[in-house]
């Protein structure tokens, strides 16, 4: 699958100087890819460690679980702003490699954490180097044309996706043998790709189009709503990135207790569906994005993402069986349509020496939105099943989820084919 998307990136990638770009946009790639696998090792190994360190209180450790994931989203909200700026200042290349030594030190610092107190403090440690997600996305719009973008960011969210499919897979052999070695494994893929990115990975971002000077000021999340104040555009489609955000953190927090609860499916079938998912959503971001752009705009591509992912929410929490649920997977694959369609229009929005700053909010805001969605789907699900319940509903949290995205549809509405670029 990388080697086809390597492929599909040389064919309806923008007409690039022969400077590397090409080999950068791989490296990027294959970064990500790398990364998403070591997100993805932890998934099925943190509850099971969490409830070691609990005595086995299954409670306790749901209760840690939701603690860990608020804490992950603070630290990205404050965070996300200063190394998107540093990178607008310095440059991609040492906040990206920063990111991903950083991301192997935590994984190791975690992987031997002797207490719980220790192992939040590792987690910690890992949402202050996660940036190189959105430093990534920065260095793209640094190589790529404007008109390719929205391809090129929905090939690198096909990265994600499958890091993401295939990291719980291999974690939960791994875990097998010992609950701290797919941290171990998560160290040394994050070390391996930085010290090949230390030899390979050239720097984006040339000293004249970035800023001048690092400002405190705007590298906070205040500040981060004065850069939307003063990029009026941006208001409306980082509202929109909010809310899809939000709408997807209904899969970590209920999809699988859901699936369990109303269709008796195992743990195993549950990966399945994921697996099966995740792979064919990661093949539509690579091959079908990119002509669709052409065809239609990212505003068209937005509105397609936003209609089938708001009905495949509907279905989903309605289906009274197991077989119906599938029904609404390829709307759920649609809806992978949103994220690039939306990085393509806000990069056209603001200058060279202001992507990665315009990265570091939408960091912030994804930070929010890991902090607001745990503490609403998880509870909405805890009510919507019990039996005295004045409304049974198990899929309402699904319900609320396509809500969100039909907002966006709304907001859709009103954005143009595709904002000014801006001079630097």
């Amino acid at each position: 699958m990388i080697v086809a998307a390597q492929q599909e990136v040389m064919a309806h990638g923008a007409a690039e100087p022969p400077l590397g770009r090409r080999a950068a946009f791989r490296f990027i790639f294959a970064a990500q890819v790398m990364n998403a696998i070591s997100f993805g090792l932890m998934g099925p190994v943190m509850p099971n460690l969490l409830k070691s360190f609990t005595g086995g209180d299954s409670a306790a450790a749901a209760l840690w679980i939701m603690v860990f994931a608020v804490t992950w989203g603070v630290v990205q909200l404050f965070c996300g702003p200063i190394l998107g700026q540093l990178s607008d200042r310095f440059g991609r290349r040492p906040v990206m490699l920063i990111s991903i030594f950083g991301l192997g030190a935590d994984f190791l610092f975690m992987a031997f954490a002797p207490t719980l107190g220790w192992l939040l403090v590792g987690r910690i440690l890992n949402g202050m180097t996660a940036s190189s997600f959105s430093t990534a996305n920065a260095y793209v719009a640094d190589i790529t044309a404007p008109e390719n973008r929205a391809h090129r960011f929905a090939v690198m969210a096909s990265a994600v996706s499958v890091g993401l499919v295939l990291g719980p897979v291999v974690g939960g052999t791994l875990a097998e043998f010992n609950l701290r070695l797919p941290f171990m494994v998560a160290a040394a893929l994050s070390l391996l790709n930085g010290l090949y990115g230390l030899f390979v990975l050239p720097e984006s971002l040339p000293p004249e189009k970035r800023i001048e000077t690092f400002r405190w000021s705007a590298a906070n999340p205040v500040g981060a709503l004065g850069f939307l104040k003063r990029h009026a555009e941006l208001y409306r489609l980082a509202g929109m990135g909010f809310l899809f955000q939000f709408s997807q953190t209904v899969w970590p927090n209920v999809f699988v207790l859901y699936g369990g609860y109303r269709y008796h499916w195992s743990p195993g079938f549950v990966g399945l569906v994921l697996a099966v998912s995740g792979g064919v959503g990661a093949c539509v971001q690579i091959g079908l994005i990119g002509r669709l752009v052409r065809w239609i705009g990212e505003r068209g591509v937005l509105v397609i993402g936003t209609v089938t992912g708001a009905v495949g929410m509907a279905i989903a929490g309605w289906a009274p069986q197991g077989w119906i649920y599938l029904i609404s997977m390829p709307f759920h694959i649609g809806s992978g349509m949103i994220l690039p369609g939306l990085m393509g229009l806000m990069s056209r929005a603001v200058a060279a020496n202001e992507q990665g700053r315009m990265q570091g909010v939408n960091q912030s805001l994804q930070g929010i939105a890991v902090v607001v969605g745990p503490m609403l789907y998880s509870p909405i699900f805890a009510w919507s099943v019990r039996h005295d319940a004045s409304v049974h509903q198990p899929g309402l949290a699904f319900y609320i989820s396509g809500i969100a995205i039909f907002a966006i549809f709304l907001l859709t509405l009103g954005i143009a084919y595709a904002p000014r670029a801006r001079a630097a």
